[in-house]
């Protein structure tokens, strides 16, 4: 099963091109898009990160990553109390600074989100007359016995949904405070 949630014309197409995913028997994919109002070197500033997730990911407490930031490094993250889950293991699967495409890959952990994989990308676009980023976030994951498939994407859509609300209100606040700070150099 796999859904679009909310897209339009220029985020279909995007998702086509971007967030292509193999999606088997027992899994469910979906895609979900975000309009922040900041500018895309902001917001891009955020999503890289893979050894940061926790500055704008609510639910990360903690983040800790051996090696440098390359293809195939893995970081573990703790997760904060109230999820059914204490760590999680993911694997870095492409971080593309041109395009703008994040990809990771779950690799262990003690949840129940097996074979997850998404993408991430980060598209500028203009808000309300001023720089914007369209993000665009997908994912596939298997269905886990005794869920179905609407329950698993529900869950895992409210987590993502969370998270680029977080960005969004991370990026924003920091386009407000670098606005800011300009007029205060003139």
């Amino acid at each position: 099963m796999s859904r679009d949630s909310g897209t339009g014309a220029p985020e279909s197409d995007f998702i086509k091109r971007y967030h292509k995913h193999d999606v088997g028997e027992n899994q469910c994919s979906s895609s979900l898009v975000k309009h922040i109002k900041a500018p895309l070197p902001i917001v891009w500033s955020l999503v890289r990160r893979f050894d940061q997730p926790q500055s704008y990911k609510p639910f990360v407490s903690r983040c800790t990553m051996k090696g440098d930031l390359k293809i195939g490094t893995v970081r573990e993250i703790s997760v904060k109390s109230g999820l059914p889950a204490t760590t999680s293991h993911e694997r870095l699967e492409l971080l593309d600074d041109e395009e703008h495409i994040f990809s990771m890959r779950i690799v262990g952990g003690d949840h129940r989100l097996k074979n997850y994989s998404s993408v991430v990308t980060a598209h500028p676009e203009v808000v309300d007359g001023r720089p914007g980023t369209m993000v665009i976030e997908s994912f596939v994951v298997d269905v886990p016995e005794g869920n179905t498939r609407d329950e698993t994407c529900y869950f895992v859509e409210a987590l993502i949904k969370c998270n680029l609300k977080s960005l969004a209100d991370v990026s924003q606040r920091l386009a407000l405070q670098s606005s800011t700070e300009s007029i205060d150099m003139v």
